[in-house]
């Protein structure tokens, strides 16, 4: 009896986490251009800042203000590295990006622009 509440509760839970990945998919891929945020960040306003003024606008996800936001969270964090905070995330074309560091490293080298225009989130 014990291992089969086990082995239900492992499923739940792992219906629990695959819910979670899907609902962070939808929320990336919706829109061209996705930004996980939190209040007062100022990664985050520096991610968002550097996608404005490059003509994008981004759909900002303010984790804090969001009903599932822990959950978000958690998969945020599974997806950021061990070194990197899980907000800001990035999703550009429906893809995991990074956080503010891999975003301007990709400003940088040169990438972030034709990235932008190939998910369609910039016309020019």
């Amino acid at each position: 009896m014990e291992v089969a509440r086990m082995i239900s509760k492992g499923a739940a839970e792992m219906d629990a986490s695959r819910w979670r990945y899907e609902m962070v998919s939808q929320l990336g891929s919706c829109n061209r251009v996705v930004v996980f945020s939190a209040s007062g960040c100022p990664m985050c306003t520096v991610a968002e800042h550097l996608l404005f003024s490059l003509g994008v606008g981004p759909t900002i996800v303010v984790l804090d203000r969001h009903v599932e936001g822990p959950a978000i969270r958690e998969v945020l964090r599974e997806l950021a590295d061990e070194q990197q905070p899980e907000v800001p995330a990035v999703f550009i074309g429906g893809k995991f990006v990074g956080g503010v560091e891999a975003l301007m490293a990709c400003h940088i080298n040169g990438n972030l622009v034709p990235l932008l225009k190939h998910s369609g989130a910039l016309w020019l």
